[in-house]
């Protein structure tokens, strides 16, 4: 019984992390729509990833937390969300939409997730 309880206390910790990822994630797109380039690194410039580098390295931790906890849990698939993010990062052809644009797109998909039905 002992274990199963130590199990459910992690799988909550691992679901409240994985809330506590998706709102500093939407925090970041949030600053990121509103013009402020870097959290994707598109453009490859210090000052752009200066500005999100606080940003991205929380969401880092974040997600190496979680991969931790999902493997204690045995739950094979990754953080998909950390995932995304991820392949969205880095250089991109030039008629790529820019950063502000991907943001608010990346807030819309993930306000219509979170919509109950």
């Amino acid at each position: 019984m002992a274990r199963a309880d130590r199990l459910e206390r992690l799988d909550r910790r691992r679901e409240g992390l994985e809330a506590d990822y998706r709102e500093a994630l939407i925090a970041a797109l949030k600053e990121t729509a509103a013009g402020n380039w870097g959290l994707f690194d598109h453009r490859q410039d210090r000052h752009d990833r200066a500005r999100a580098a606080k940003a991205v390295a929380e969401l880092t931790d974040l997600a190496e937390t979680i991969a931790e906890l999902r493997e204690q849990l045995m739950i094979d698939e990754p953080f998909a969300l950390h995932e995304q993010f991820l392949a969205a990062r880095g250089p991109v052809r030039a008629q790529a939409v820019g950063e502000p644009k991907q943001a608010r797109a990346w807030l819309e998909r993930l306000a219509a997730e979170a919509e109950p039905g």
